[in-house]
């Protein structure tokens, strides 16, 4: 994970401080890309910091399932949501509904019909049939409901590229390419990163492919002010040998059937892990 730890080499030498929608200050820079192996099972997977696997693996099935509800998530002892969700633990259109009921209008005689896309399922589609395709995109930024969600996508779009694998029992190989506009480097980047991985590996699983590299792009990437120390505690650590792997189900053939006892890291070796304060 040395990417990562030269990036937040980069924030905290070459930053701009300045003010943001929360009461942090933030030290930043605009644009950066990473890539990350996915082969043989691997995962972008932090070792500098312990992360936190239950919560990203719970995330992600959240996600998948379309839910904007936080219940599922306290049920399993996750609480990365509870600071923006209202009274009844609505969050409104996010990611879950982006990524599998979004809402597209259109006329219809005197009035309105209302379709219900899954991207998500598209694109799984996508993959199988026609697996070439440069559409292969799964877009969270809904421009109408943005009024409505309880935060805009950071992580606000992602897109598979599929190619000929030379792997004996995988005729193809898949990549992962996410967007994310709004990058915290301590808290949120090593989540996603993982987040990600995993992702790509769930999906190469039910379209036949085996996972390639996760390719991630950060628009504004900051380091919020109150989480120096915790980097440069970070910087000073020496890396863990990359040895985390993703375990999937392999009689799992759809995306909707996974569960957490189908998902299982292996092998991580990470230091302890440091506290930090989200900015809301």
């Amino acid at each position: 994970m040395r990417q990562y730890l030269q990036l937040g080499k980069q924030i905290l030498a070459d930053g701009l401080h300045s003010d943001n929608r929360t009461d942090t200050p933030s030290i930043s820079i605009f644009g950066s890309q990473s890539r990350y192996d996915l082969t043989n099972g691997k995962i972008a997977a932090i070792t500098t910091k312990k992360i936190h696997f239950k919560s990203i693996i719970h995330e992600l099935l959240w996600m998948i399932s379309g839910d904007t509800n936080v219940g599922y998530l306290r049920e399993n002892g996750v609480t990365i949501w509870d600071e923006w969700a209202d009274e009844n633990g609505d969050l409104g259109p996010v990611y879950g509904s982006q990524w599998r009921k979004h809402k597209s209008f259109s006329r219809s005689g005197m009035g309105l019909k209302v379709s219900v896309i899954d991207q998500l399922a598209i694109a799984i589609d996508t993959l199988i049939n026609n697996p070439n395709s440069r559409r292969i995109i799964v877009d969270s930024w809904s421009v109408a409901d943005l009024p409505e969600m309880a935060l805009p996508p950071c992580h606000m779009l992602f897109q598979f590229y599929s190619k000929p694998s030379s792997l004996a029992g995988y005729p193809r190989e898949l990549s992962i390419q996410v967007y994310q506009r709004s990058v915290d480097y301590f808290l949120g980047l090593p989540f996603n990163l993982a987040f990600y991985s995993i992702l790509c590996h769930m999906v190469a699983q039910v379209t036949g492919h085996t996972a390639k590299e996760l390719i991630h792009i950060g628009g504004d990437v900051h380091i919020y002010e109150n989480h120096v120390k915790q980097v440069e505690l970070q910087l000073s650590r020496e890396p863990k040998e990359e040895t985390a792997t993703v375990a999937l189900n392999p009689s799992i053939t759809s995306i909707d059937d996974f569960t957490f006892k189908d998902i299982e890291i292996v092998g991580y070796k990470s230091h302890a892990h440091i506290a930090g304060k989200v900015a809301v």
